[in-house]
Parts: structure tokens; sequence; C-alpha cells
């Protein structure tokens, strides 16, 4: 009797235990499958990552918990992660969620085996001393990182609270989406555009803004970040 008490308790272990892994896997519905949506994290591992470097996955800094790709640097820093694929035109949606005072970024069409890319910003605009850095406001939350500020009608969640990121890149036209509003638009191949680029910290690093195909870079910047329902698509 003993025993049965006992196989059925370790039983009941595993099946709560299988429960919440699957609670914690990322999954897409058939619809998003249909529409070619793929996850770049699948909420348990760290597969399809690296460092920035090309170095294996970081030991220190970023961890996975209950869902949740988190970078907290008090146990060390691990650096900037990008992903192992490349991508050209797509759609990336993920979830953000900082810390009061955080500073982090998503960057994409990065510079060859460099973390310098177009940046959609990620940060605490009353906390952060960059928000009030920059030209007009080009360094605030959901902006295009030192070229062009955010729309002033933004939807933004504080500190503790997800906020949904979206940056859509199809050809050389780019879009960004904060909590399903538009804050950036603009076009790579555009007098306008290199003019930015001119006046900007990158005016001497040729080719920026003009690369054609790169991975995705999560930033480390030392501030306590917190990533999760990471998906892109092809388009």
């Amino acid at each position: 009797m003993q025993k049965r008490i006992h196989v059925y308790f370790l039983a009941l272990a595993c099946c709560f235990f299988a429960q919440d892994i699957a609670a914690q896997t990322q999954q897409l519905t058939d619809r998003e499958q249909q529409e070619g949506w793929k996850l770049l994290f699948d909420g348990v591992t760290t597969k399809g990552w690296k460092k920035a470097n090309g170095q294996p996955f970081p030991e220190k800094g970023w961890t996975v918990e209950n869902g949740v790709l988190r970078l907290d640097t008090a146990a060390g820093r691990g650096g900037d992660i990008i992903t192992d694929e490349q991508f050209t035109d797509f759609e990336l949606v993920l979830d953000f969620k900082t810390v009061p005072g955080a500073n982090s970024g998503i960057k994409y069409f990065l510079l060859p085996n460099t973390s310098l890319g177009c940046e959609f910003q990620v940060l605490d605009d009353e906390r952060h001393p960059d928000a009030k850095l920059g030209v007009n406001g080009n360094r605030k939350l959901g902006g295009l990182y030192d070229l062009i500020a955010p729309d002033a009608g933004k939807k933004e969640n504080p500190p503790g609270e997800w906020n949904q990121a979206r940056i859509l890149a199809k050809g050389n036209h780019v879009e960004h989406w904060l909590n399903g509003k538009k804050t950036v638009e603009y076009d790579r191949d555009t007098p306008a555009f290199k003019a930015l680029v001119a006046a900007s910290k990158y005016k001497n690093n040729k080719g920026f803004g003009e690369t054609v195909q790169s991975p995705i870079l999560l930033q480390d910047h030392g501030n306590t970040v917190s990533f999760r329902n990471i998906r892109i698509r092809k388009i």
C-alpha cells in the first residue's frame, strides 16, 4: 500500500512538472504558424542565441526562468547576445520589461562583426539620463536610437510592466511600433536618413544603416531587463 502511495505521488509530481514546463514553453498558434512566424526563444533554453562576438551563450548575466529571458548583471556582465540566424526582410515582435532607471535596446542591421546597428531604444525615459541627451528626444523609448525620436503620442507602460515592441523591415523601409502604436518610420536609402547618420554618434562608422542582412541583438547595457514571446517572420 505504501509503495502504491509513493508511486501515485511521484506520478502526480511528474505531471505538475510537465505542466509547469509546458506553461513556460513559448508556443505559436496555428494561425501564426500559417503566417510564417518562428520563435526566436522557446521559453526554456537559450537555443538559437550566442554572444555578439560569436562565442557560446554567456554563462553569467543572462538567465532563463518562467518563460522569460532575463538580463541581471548583479552576478556579472554577460554582454550583448545575438541570434544564430540572420534576417533581411522581417517582422519582429517581442515583449520587454525593465526596472526603474534601466537602459537597453533591440538592434538589427548590424555592421559586420560588431554590436553597432539600428536600435529600437528600450529606456526608462523618466529616470535614465539618456532620455535628455541626443537631439530632440532621439534617445527615448521606442525611437531609433540617436537618430529619430519616437512619436510624442506613443503608448508606454511604466517600468515593472510589460511592453510590446514590433520592428517591421522591408527593403529599406523600417517601422518601430510600441504597444500597437507606430513610433518611428524611415527609409534607409534616402538623403534624409544619411544626413541623420552623418550628424549622429555613428558618423564615423562607414556603412551604418546600410547592412542587408544581420542577426537580431539584445543589448546588455548594465541594467536589468526581461524579454519574452520573441518571434519573427520573414516577409
